[in-house]
């Protein structure tokens, strides 16, 4: 038996959630997949998979050996892919998912010059606050903004954008500031309603814990540039990451109000399905990010993050 084939196409059967579709996966007949797990599980002595005619899942054994076959054989693609990357040209077309926001600002600058230096990869960028299914949607490569990292694909942190609770200078003259997030529930805010918490902002305690404060917003979206807005025109605070408020703060448009109650940082990641067959365009696309973004982004200076 080969097992590293075997590996490979158990951790497939797992990933597409059946025999059939990892067979089309894997260009090889359902037959043969059948016959390599059966194989693995005789080899190993442990039924890894329950089977039944409408449904698949993993059993103890089986879990536990898929959690570290997916490391090891995305560790063997990517120093095989690193081994050949020299030999071959990122070309086709590449499609991107990117926040609405984020993107805009901080991403359309760089589709230029990333053009200039790959100009056989065509770019096809689409912008959407919503978290898109990679492998169902057909993307290649999707930017994202977490606070928890991605635990269903690989990623890359390319940036961090610290986060901040901040108002207008008239919106401070005329209801004062809160003296600590105990105070906010005594203030207008704005609630950004694809957070986890929407009518909560998390703060981090003296030993980096974050816990949740309750507000009171006045005026809810889904949109980080319609809550800037909201911010900017003195009608209500704002929770708001430096990658969108950091040049309002240096003009003085905006004030940062508790500085000495921190918020969670966010990392801006580069999320791909897999390091396995990474192509040769999402790689050059991945490196090229990382290397934008190296060192102190500029939404982060003189912010007193």
């Amino acid at each position: 038996m080969d097992r590293l084939r075997a590996y490979e196409v158990f951790t497939t059967v797992v990933a597409k959630n059946g025999f059939a579709r990892a067979a089309d996966a894997l260009d090889t007949s359902p037959a043969n997949v059948t016959r390599y797990v059966a194989e693995l599980e005789a080899h190993l002595g442990a039924r890894l998979l329950n089977r039944t005619s409408r449904r698949l899942s993993l059993t103890e054994a089986g879990a536990a050996l898929y959690e570290r076959l997916r490391h090891v054989l995305d560790d063997v693609a990517e120093a095989e892919a690193a081994a050949s990357a020299d030999s071959r040209a990122p070309r086709g077309r590449l499609r991107i998912n990117a926040p609405l926001s984020f993107g805009v600002r901080h991403l359309a600058p760089l589709w230029p010059r990333f053009m200039v230096a790959c100009p056989d990869v065509e770019l096809d960028i689409s912008l959407s606050d919503r978290v898109v299914d990679l492998v169902d949607e057909g993307y290649d490569l999707a930017i994202r903004i977490s606070r928890g990292g991605s635990q269903s694909h690989v990623a890359r942190k390319l940036a961090l954008s610290h986060n901040i609770v901040c108002a207008a200078p008239s919106y401070v003259a005329a209801h004062g500031a809160p003296a600590s997030p105990d105070d906010l529930m005594n203030h207008a805010c704005v609630a950004y309603t694809l957070s986890p918490e929407p009518e909560e902002w998390p703060f981090l305690d003296a030993h980096g814990q974050a816990y949740g404060a309750p507000i009171r917003p006045r005026f809810s979206s889904n949109n980080g540039d319609t809550v800037r807005a909201m911010a900017l025109s003195g009608h209500a605070m704002a929770w708001l990451p430096t990658f969108l408020a950091g040049e309002d703060l240096r003009a003085g448009r905006l004030v940062r109000v508790m500085p000495d109650y921190p918020l969670p940082p966010i990392a801006i990641l580069a999320v791909y399905p897999s390091r396995r067959h990474l192509s040769a365009k999402v790689r050059a696309m991945v490196d090229f990010l990382a290397d934008a973004f190296n060192g102190t982004p500029d939404w982060e200076r003189d912010t007193e993050a």
